[in-house]
């Protein structure tokens, strides 16, 4: 089991205090063993996401680590030309000495799509048939008239990753030989309201890996949301202000007890003991091999933040068996010279 750190870039200040914060957090990751860190793409709306370009980000954050694997979980690529996002992706990677992994979904937040000129409700069609464009690209395929993707990219098909909420998703990223990535929550059916994420993430796996072609080895990714805090009270203050925005933004009841709020939200926080038991609960994690960490959606200040990182590192994930220990870099292969 491999442990990440996840970021939506969400701290209220400005843009480049944001970035600053993230990369921070990063390079704390990295020197406490973390094997991964995503980011996440969100557009216009910085109560969502504060990052629109993950790419240049990561290139960035690139230029200040050594070893730390860098992901994009996720780029919409829905709303993406998916030749430029494979444009984008090789020049990164190479620029990172192999590190850059690509996370890809079909999105995301609904208002979004309008200024792309997009529907919501094509969403999957459009996402499918861009996926299949991007992948050609990484492939070195024709792309029309002749013309292959330049710089060439390597290794990065065997580093593509797919995020979904449903078996057909599932399915999708094993026919392709990609990776899955889980969300931290999941909406619940309405005739399941108190569904667990192992009912509701389990047929996801079983689903990605019958899929799988037998010569592709399963890459498994499950996000959830861990507060890992000195003092319990602490945590559950900075909780409960981040996770009444969220229900607010959400549409639902945000007056419900703090404790209603992080039940529903599937949030695991508190002190390292009680992190390492509620996480212990989850069945779901043993059927992983990386799990990404994120704070949101509790609003944690960027100083406890990185306390926290720190604390799942040192405390946390030892107890619970999982290997704090970064990966060797990929080797690109056939990259330019």
């Amino acid at each position: 089991m491999h442990i990440s750190y996840f970021t939506r870039l969400l701290e209220d200040v400005s843009a480049a205090e944001r970035y600053r914060f993230a990369t921070d957090q990063i390079q704390h990751a990295e020197r406490l063993g973390y094997h991964r860190a995503w980011v996440a793409q969100h557009h216009f709306h910085p109560v969502e996401g504060g990052l629109p370009s993950p790419f240049v980000f990561l290139a960035d954050v690139a230029r200040q680590t050594e070893r730390i694997r860098l992901g994009t979980g996720i780029i919409t690529l829905t709303l993406e030309d998916p030749v430029r996002v494979a444009e984008d992706a090789v020049v990164a990677d190479i620029l990172s000495g192999g590190r850059i992994d690509i996370g890809l979904g079909s999105g995301g937040t609904p208002r979004s799509f309008a200024p792309f000129g997009l529907k919501l409700a094509d969403k999957t069609v459009d996402f499918e048939r861009k996926l299949t464009t991007f992948t050609d690209a990484l492939a070195g395929s024709d792309l029309g008239d002749g013309n292959t993707l330049y710089p060439p990219a390597g290794s990065m098909p065997e580093r593509v990753w797919q995020a979904t909420f449903s078996a057909a998703g599932g399915r999708r990223a094993g026919a392709g030989a990609h990776g899955l990535m889980l969300s931290r929550t999941q909406p619940r059916p309405s005739d399941k309201p108190n569904a667990s994420l192992y009912d509701l993430q389990m047929p996801i796996i079983e689903a990605y890996l019958d899929a799988l072609p037998d010569s592709a080895e399963p890459r498994i990714m499950a996000s959830r949301t861990v507060y890992t805090a000195d003092d319990r009270a602490e945590a559950l203050g900075h909780a409960e202000t981040g996770l009444r925005r969220v229900a607010r933004l959400l549409g639902r009841d945000a007056s419900a007890p703090v404790d209603e709020l992080i039940a529903n939200g599937d949030t695991y926080l508190g002190t390292p003991d009680e992190v390492v038991s509620a996480l212990s609960s989850d069945a779901l994690l043993a059927h992983v091999d990386e799990v990404a960490i994120q704070i949101h959606p509790v609003d944690a200040p960027h100083e406890q933040t990185m306390r926290a990182i720190e604390l799942f590192a040192v405390s946390v994930a030892p107890a619970l068996g999982w290997d704090a220990s970064v990966s060797p870099v990929v080797e690109r292969g056939n990259s330019c010279s």
